[in-house]
Order: structure tokens, then sequence, then C-alpha cells
């Protein structure tokens, strides 16, 4: 039986300089990124965000994945660690309310170099080359554009009423409650919505914990989209250009007209994976992490600031990063 546990390595800018947190622990005398195994009923996101507040006190969001170790216990067992990288600002560094304890005798901050140095398992160093080669390629600070396929609903077949009105099965509302802890592992600062009631009670529990208003957008809906695939496709690159973590709640028949606008922000292989995504089972989520990169004047521009004063503005065009898919823990 596999052993799963989950992780991360907080990080931020000092200076300059890419600095990550390690952890002490004192009753093995080695340095390490907090981690612990998972809980039961836990999925691996909030297994990290977990670990990470008890072993630093810190309260973290999670961005990019950095990978996973395998590696077999004393015991014989196998095990597998699944890390994330995780921003810390200044303000939660303030908030951290660690104290010394049996498991962690201190968190200390310093540079990646140094870190890489004073990690005492090699296999350690994986996840850290990974965050440094994101941070190089300026592609570590990103944020999440997620797409949730609303949760199981009542069989099309079953329903007689109104299609937008078809709601969702017990085994639906329980995966929309199911939802939340794995959604609040990333940092999302708004939720958009087809208004179709499946979608809406999908997100209505995430939103609700976290006081936020649910954007209604007609174009996501499967009659939205298949009236005008162009106008779903605009909803999707606005949301994705003002450069806000979104989290859109859709149907399997929006899917492909959703995907196509996000794919024209990826290189190919990452456009294949997008794709993918057109298979999303009820209740699965997919999560595309964006970096923002600032983009040179096309010629056009070029050409209108030579005949104008006013100077040209940059294009910012955001890239896609990463791709990962989740699923609620009860299905």
């Amino acid at each position: 039986m596999t052993i799963f546990a989950a992780g991360a390595i907080c990080w931020r800018i000092e200076n300059s300089e890419l600095q990550v947190a390690l952890i002490h622990r004192a009753r093995y005398d080695d340095w390490s990124w907090p981690k612990g195994k998972v809980d039961p009923g836990e999925c691996l996101p909030e297994t990290a965000v977990r670990e990470i507040a008890e072993e630093t006190g810190l309260s973290i969001k999670l961005g990019l994945r950095l990978g996973i170790q395998k590696y077999n216990l004393p015991s014989g067992l196998p095990k597998e660690v699944h890390y994330w990288a995780s921003k810390i600002s200044e303000k939660a560094i303030l908030k951290s309310n660690f104290k010394p304890s049996e498991e962690v005798s201190q968190v200390t901050w310093m540079s990646a170099e140094s870190a890489g140095a004073r990690l005492t398992y090699s296999h350690d160093g994986e996840p850290l080359l990974r965050l440094m080669e994101l941070h190089k390629a300026n592609q570590l600070d990103t944020k999440p554009f997620i797409i949730l396929r609303h949760a199981k609903a009542t069989p099309r077949g079953d329903w007689k009423g109104e299609n937008g009105k078809r709601p969702l099965l017990p085994l639906g509302k329980n995966q929309a409650k199911t939802l939340v802890p794995l959604l609040s592992a990333f940092p999302i600062k708004r939720v958009v919505s087809s208004p179709w009631v499946r979608c809406l009670k999908t997100v209505e529990p995430f939103a609700a914990g976290r006081k936020m208003k649910v954007i209604l957008r007609s174009q996501l809906s499967e009659l939205g989209s298949a009236k005008g695939p162009q106008r779903t496709q605009k909803v999707v690159r606005d949301l994705v250009d003002d450069n806000i973590a979104t989290l859109v709640c859709t149907h399997r028949p929006a899917l492909p007209s959703i995907l196509d606008a996000l794919s024209n922000y990826a290189d190919a292989g990452h456009e294949i994976s997008i794709h993918e995504a057109r298979v999303l089972r009820p209740g699965h989520m997919m999560v595309v992490h964006l970096s923002t990169e600032i983009v040179e004047p096309v010629d056009s521009i070029a050409i209108e600031k030579v005949h104008s004063k006013v100077p040209a503005k940059p294009v910012l065009k955001r890239r896609v990063v990463s791709v990962e898919t989740y699923a609620p823990v009860i299905e």
C-alpha cells in the first residue's frame, strides 16, 4: 500500500534574490521541506496547505506543481510525496504563528542556492531544482485559471423540466461540498459560472464560504455556447487577460469552445493537455497556471507610436506554464 504525502516549497523574493523556507526537525536533526501524510478524506492539495500551516505557521495557497518524489520507507512500503510551489508575502510571514515544537524546531529562510547545500536528503533537491528553473525562466509567479465541470446532475432522460433547471443529484451535492477544500487550496479571487442550476449549485458552497459573489455568464451555458461559440471564447479571453485568479464552472458541451480560447495561450505541448479536458468528468477540474509576460509592441502599434505623441503601451500577454487536473475525493 502506497503512503501518500504532500508539501510545498514556500518562496519569496527578497532584495531581488529567490529565497525558500526550510524546516529543521530536531528529532531527526535534518533539514527538509514542510510536508506530511494525507489524512483520511483529504485531497493532496488540501494536505499540502494543512501541513505547511502546522509545520511553519504559514497560511498558504498553492502555485505550480513541482513534481512527485517516490521512494521506499525503511518498512519497505512505497511512499509518494507531492510538492507544489507557494509564493509567500511579507504580510503572510508577519501573520505566521509558528512555535518551535518537538516535530519542527526551526523555520529558516535562505537563498535557493544555500538551501540546496543545506538539505539533508539528496532527493529533496529535485523540487528545488524545478523551482529554480521556473524562476530563471520568469515562470514561477503564476495565477490559476480553473475550469470546473459541474457536479453530478440528474440525468437528462430522468428530467422533464427545463434543461437549465436540471438539479444536482445527492452525489452531486456531496461533490460540491467536497470541492470546497480542494478549491480553497488555490488563490481564487473570482468565481464565474453558467447561470444554469447545476453549475451554480456546484460553486455556491465554495463561494458562500469565501463570501464571494458568483458572476453569471449566459455564454458559459450549454445554450449560450451552442448559439454563439465566439461569444463564449471572448468571455474566456477577457477573463484570462485581466490577470485575476478565476474559477469558471460550466458544462461538458461548452468545454470545446472554452478550451479553444485557452489553447491560444499555450504552446503545442500544453495545448494538447488543455484539450484533454474535453472529457472532464462531473465535479472534476483543470487548473491552468498562467504567467504574465510583457510582449514588445506589434508593428501596428509601433507605427502608431511614430505618428502620435502618446507612447504606445506594452501589450500584456499571459502564457500557460502548467496544466493540472484534480477531482473531488468522494466519487
